[in-house]
């Protein structure tokens, strides 16, 4: 018998998981299969990898000693994927991606673009919904992965920053601070502002560059708070207030000059967006692509 990589992924799956049952749902395999290619490694190298018992199985020193070879093998292919995909310009299928709603509603749709000009035969299929729903839907294999506003912190989800943006004071057309020569911090808090919700990707960033400069958030005066971008450029249009949003979300308002879109004198409210995806699968050459896609390009949207 040879060691080849498919065990080297089951056993790395079942390590991670710390259970034979969880590591089959995740590889979609029976848990007497999973058993078998784990027994025919330990088999190989004549040594137990776990110890099993009733309830539990624990990773035995040889296992601890055999992890990482398996954790850099996984990485390999990944990574020899990847590099092949650059030669590869006839890639049919599917790409199944979940976006989060500034990322899926106002950024995508142009990338996507794009990269389906120099894939055509790859269908996409884009779910735009809320980072916990794209998280449930990465566990449960209902998505190959997402493109997120945060990093997320699971122990079964690799988060990796592929895209930044930068959030920017917007105002209405009309407005002081649209003829102002220079906009400074102080300016941010002295006029209503409209918010996105607490605990927003979009908010969160706001709040730790105001900290970072020794402003304080809750000094702001907060006119309203709305649950989607759509609503607050809507509220901006109708003179309720300023905001910061991302400039690709405000491009069209911005062209119509129904909004117009200022800096901040020593503020910077530069975000990451994340792609996220389950450490234990592989997955299919049509998302490496497209990873891939952003990786080399360096989008800074």
């Amino acid at each position: 018998m040879a060691l080849n990589f498919h065990q080297l992924h089951i056993f790395y799956s079942v390590a991670e998981k710390g259970s034979f049952s969880a590591a089959a749902q995740s590889l979609h395999m029976t848990q007497p299969a999973v058993t078998m290619q784990i027994q025919s490694l330990e088999d190989y190298f004549g040594v137990k990898l776990f110890q099993r018992s009733t309830k539990r199985i624990e990773i035995t020193e040889a296992g601890r000693t055999l992890l990482p070879y398996a954790r850099r093998g996984m990485r390999l292919i990944q990574e020899a994927e990847a590099a092949m995909a650059a030669y590869s310009r006839m890639l049919a299928g599917s790409l199944q991606l979940g976006a989060s709603l500034t990322i899926g509603e106002y950024i995508l749709p142009r990338l996507l673009g794009r990269f389906n000009r120099d894939h055509p035969d790859i269908t996409i299929r884009l779910k735009v919904m809320n980072t916990a729903q794209i998280v449930g839907d990465i566990l449960n294999h209902h998505l190959n992965f997402g493109l997120v506003e945060a990093p997320i912190e699971h122990p079964d989800i690799t988060a990796e920053a592929v895209m930044s943006d930068e959030l920017k004071l917007i105002v209405p057309a009309d407005h002081s601070l649209a003829r102002a020569e220079r906009v400074t911090p102080e300016d941010l808090f002295r006029h209503p502002i409209i918010l996105r919700e607490p605990g927003s990707g979009t908010r969160r960033v706001m709040e730790e560059e105001l900290a970072r400069k020794g402003f304080k958030a809750s000094d702001l005066h907060i006119a309203m708070e709305l649950g989607s971008t759509g609503a607050i450029k809507s509220a901006v249009e109708a003179g309720l207030g300023i905001s910061l949003l991302s400039e690709s979300a405000v491009k069209h308002e911005k062209t119509l000059g129904l909004i117009a879109v200022r800096s901040i004198d020593g503020l910077e409210f530069t975000r990451h967006f994340y792609s996220i995806y389950l450490k234990t699968s592989l997955l299919p050459l049509s998302a490496v692509t497209f990873l891939g896609y952003l990786r080399e390009r360096g989008w800074n949207v």
